[in-house]
């Protein structure tokens, strides 16, 4: 397959979030290219969500690229106190997450302090059972899951930038081409109630973040973002966290805007918006998180306690 270069990709090829290809129409590429093939120059090409034997494998990914997500968290100075959560669901059992517990720093997580619990009853079902899990966050996420089968990922903390926007109650505006991942699909809670405490409030949180949208600005308390892996989810929550700190000193500058018109910013989104490139987008990161802890903290790393991870409690029969 010879090369496509970004010039052949021009605003009359089709991008098509269901098939993960980009559909060139012009005279000089005639075949169905990946974005990730789009976008790699040479023979090698980006590989984007990989694929898994066995069921256990795919779920310590999951954890381990969730320790990792935590990970830079924590070097991101997201922190704030006891605040922040993230969800991924189980790949076998579809009614069971993973979350972190309530209490421990983000900068210490592995993938074997990782709670399985049931989006249904609540029920603690597997991994961790030595600390409490986040009822807050769980009530936000639960819902979130129930409403949203597409959704696999949720991330959501009280960061600086994201806090700050948030008082606005207002969406952000496309002023940069890497927040165009968001284009037409934030939602902005503007109902404020509180400290999560009660299913409604969860719910009012899903419904008010749609059956499209990737992110949401949720007033006076932070942001969240959702995905098909964690590491898509984790990757939009810090280029949504950038985003608004970029926003802030943009209005702090006081100079007229140049907003980027809507035909291009949707051109950007159909590029970059997709799993398949979100997943490739995080794995720097992750990376660097699971390299540096192997040598900072000795094999198995952000691995440790992945020998003892299970489900153990089987879903009711139908």
């Amino acid at each position: 397959m010879p090369p496509v270069s970004l010039q052949d990709l021009n605003h009359n090829s089709a991008v098509s979030l269901e098939s993960k290809t980009v559909v060139a129409t012009t005279e000089n590429v005639k075949k169905e290219k990946t974005v990730l093939d789009a976008l790699s120059h040479g023979p090698i090409k980006l590989t984007g969500i990989p694929t898994f034997s066995t069921p256990d494998e795919h779920r310590h990914h999951i954890l381990l690229h969730m320790a990792a997500t935590f990970r830079q968290w924590a070097r991101c100075g997201y922190t704030e106190g006891i605040s922040g959560h993230i969800s991924v669901r189980d790949p076998v059992y579809e009614s069971y997450i993973w979350m972190n517990p309530i209490g421990r720093h983000f900068g210490l997580l592995t993938a074997g302090d990782m709670m399985c619990i049931d989006i249904e009853s609540g029920a603690i079902v597997g991994g961790n059972r030595t600390q409490p899990g986040n009822a807050p966050g769980f009530l936000i996420h639960s819902e979130i899951h129930k409403a949203r089968p597409d959704v696999h990922a949720i991330c959501h903390a009280h960061t600086r930038a994201g806090r700050a926007w948030s008082a606005f109650g207002k969406p952000l505006e496309m002023l940069t081409q890497d927040v165009c991942n968001f284009y037409k699909c934030l939602a902005v809670y503007d109902d404020y109630g509180g400290i999560v405490d009660s299913e409604e409030e969860g719910r009012n949180i899903a419904k008010s973040l749609g059956k499209h949208n990737k992110g949401a600005i949720l007033l006076s308390h932070g942001l969240l973002t959702v995905g098909k892996t964690v590491d898509e989810a984790g990757f939009m929550f810090g280029l949504l966290e950038r985003s608004c700190a970029i926003q802030l000193d943009i209005e702090a500058a006081g100079l007229p805007k140049r907003i980027i018109a809507d035909e291009q910013a949707e051109y950007n989104f159909r590029m970059i918006s997709q799993p398949e490139w979100l997943y490739v987008e995080a794995q720097p990161d992750i990376e660097f998180e699971i390299e540096t802890a192997i040598r900072q903290e000795g094999s198995p790393g952000l691995g440790r306690g992945l020998q003892r991870i299970k489900v153990d409690v089987s879903p009711p029969s139908a």
